[in-house]
């Protein structure tokens, strides 16, 4: 039994499916294939159940799937603890963040890091909320950067800061001549807000309905950004992270609303600590939250 057998079955088993896994693995799907027919022939059992749709876990694989899983966990933390004796900060941390944070937040923080721990590789993956906790349990993602609370078992989060959620609102609309808005005031607009299952968006719905009112939701977009094109553009008004507004400032009229925050932190497994090169940068992280976020409450000028 060798250790990137036990990859490629976890892999298979996450995936549901050999082309995905081998894609994942950066092998070809016949030598994960192989390898996985060597380990069901070494253990005298089947693992897998093979379907033309998808390939599911036997019996028997679910129990293997936890001891896998143990024995990785394992390994890298005996290369983790090695890895510090040397003195060496080494390795690849992959991170999740939401699309409404990653392009603004990290890009400065990233390169800052790299400049500290240049051995080190940040690989950052975006996604709502609700995957990225998906893909933290499944460990194809070492923590992420989210909108809290995120409530789910086998998770870990720590809050970093507050931040305001601004009302974005075309440069000629009779609004934008007002320095301070409430909900009232948006009642019969027009809202562009992010996809479904976006926490942005379902934080926007949120505000309105305890104000009393369902907005009227003329476009959704995947992308901040085309959120905010759409505003300047005059289709409707929308509720974006302040940390949004500089690249937009030009363009499109930021106004603060009472109340109106999200809090940002990270998730991670709560079952397995993180590797040395993920506490590296998680500490680093939250050192750059602790001076102050430029981007939260107290950056934020009407």
């Amino acid at each position: 039994m060798e250790l990137h057998q036990l990859r490629y079955f976890l892999a298979v088993a996450r995936a549901r499916n050999f082309s995905r896994a081998a894609e994942q693995c950066r092998v070809a799907q016949p030598s994960l294939s192989q390898q996985i027919m060597k380990l069901e022939g070494e253990l005298k059992e089947r693992l897998f159940e093979r379907t033309k749709r998808e390939v599911a876990l036997t019996p028997v694989g679910e129990i293997f799937r936890a001891h896998a899983e143990s024995i990785l966990d394992e390994v890298e933390l005996a290369r983790d603890r090695v890895s510090e004796v040397r003195g060496l900060l080494r390795g690849r941390v992959t991170l999740g963040a939401l699309p409404t944070v990653a392009p603004y937040y990290l890009p400065a923080r990233l390169r800052a890091f790299a400049k500290k721990h240049p051995g080190i590789e940040v690989v950052v993956h975006e996604d709502t909320t609700a995957q990225l906790a998906q893909a933290v349990l499944a460990k194809e993602i070492d923590f992420a950067l989210v909108s809290l609370p995120v409530e789910r078992a086998g998770l870990v989060a720590e809050e970093f800061f507050d931040e305001d959620l601004l009302v974005a609102l075309p440069p000629k609309h009779a609004l934008a001549t007002r320095k301070r808005l409430t909900l009232d005031d948006l009642e019969c607009e027009a809202f562009i807000l992010m996809k479904e299952g976006h926490c942005l968006a379902g934080q926007a719905l949120q505000f309105c309905r305890l104000n009393g009112f369902a907005p009227r939701v003329s476009f959704r977009s995947a992308q901040i950004e085309t959120v905010l094109a759409f505003v300047a553009a005059g289709w409707g008004v929308s509720v974006v992270p302040a940390m949004a507004r500089q690249p937009r400032a030009k363009e499109v009229c930021f106004r603060a609303l009472p109340g109106l925050t999200r809090s940002i932190g990270i998730i991670h497994r709560a079952a397995r600590p993180l590797n040395h090169a993920a506490r590296a940068l998680v500490e680093f992280m939250r050192t750059s939250a602790a001076r102050g976020p430029s981007c939260g409450k107290r950056g934020f000028t009407a």
